[in-house]
């Protein structure tokens, strides 16, 4: 039985433009699956995603469920198109409050979106939630960006014992920060969820204030991280390696089998 490798992606070119995280977006998840690696990806329905013309159709049967937050209801849509040139699935999460004309960090005039780390609870939430419906237990997990951030955190605790997740290991990629904005002090509550609350989330004794912050929750709850850009966070390196987590270097331009078997060699290991 091939091993099942879940991405949860921030960008994935071509469904926007291309950028170092997106190109590696695209081209990872592509070689792996080319590997013979059974391999799906999430993503948000972004709303510069062109629906037409990547031919994204909503997912009736996935659709419908709502995800809440802090007391608050919001109805999530699942759509899905294929990755050119492979047969692999993305499924985009999407959601009138926080995606429908929205775009990802920033809006079209630079200002940064209040609710972003809102956005990225709901994300994880539902990104887990419909791989769940989906049946499909991953064996490795593989974060992207800041919207994935929460992911770590609830695989190693609200989803521990859940089939799906029981086994999964996770890896997340340290990449440059596009978020900029203090963490708010209900973010505690945005997370709690089922078996774990506010209580428990503040015993592990982590601030929720500097961005980075929300990046260091999911290293926390990794099993290893990946470095994906020259320009990446420093800081966030350091925290990896205090963790002691397994560390590797992946850069677009270089060789897209090359560092695919990196990466690949280092799941086997885990």
């Amino acid at each position: 039985m091939s091993k099942k490798i879940l991405f949860i992606s921030q960008e994935i070119a071509p469904f926007v433009p291309e950028t170092p995280m997106s190109v590696l977006g695209k081209e990872i998840p592509q070689t792996i699956f080319e590997f013979g690696y059974e391999t799906r990806a999430f993503h948000p329905k972004w709303g510069n995603i062109n629906e037409r013309r990547n031919q994204l159709h909503e997912v009736q049967r996935l659709s419908g469920m709502n995800t809440i937050i802090d007391d608050t209801d919001h109805p999530l849509i699942i759509k899905v198109a294929t990755l050119p040139s492979t047969k692999m699935q993305v499924y985009f999460i999407d959601n009138e409050d926080y995606f429908l004309k929205r775009l990802a960090a920033c809006d079209r005039e630079g200002v940064e979106y209040n609710d972003n780390y809102e956005r990225a609870v709901f994300f994880g939430r539902s990104t887990l939630e419909i791989t769940k419906k989906l049946r499909w237990h991953p064996s490795y997990v593989l974060c992207q960006g800041w919207i994935s951030a929460v992911a770590p955190f609830l695989i190693k605790t609200v989803y521990k014992d859940e089939p799906a997740f029981c086994e999964a290991k996770v890896v997340t990629a340290i990449n440059k920060l596009d978020i900029t904005k203090p963490i708010p002090e209900r973010f505690p509550h945005f997370l709690a969820f089922r078996n774990v609350d506010v209580d428990e989330i503040e015993s592990y004794k982590m601030e929720f204030k500097n961005p980075r912050d929300i990046m260091k929750l999911a290293l926390r709850f990794s099993d290893a991280a990946a470095i994906i850009e020259e320009d990446v966070d420093l800081e966030l390196v350091s925290y990896a390696k205090q963790l002691g987590l397994p560390i590797i270097k992946i850069e677009p331009g270089n060789g897209r089998k090359e560092q695919t078997v990196k990466l690949t060699q280092l799941l086997e290991s885990l």
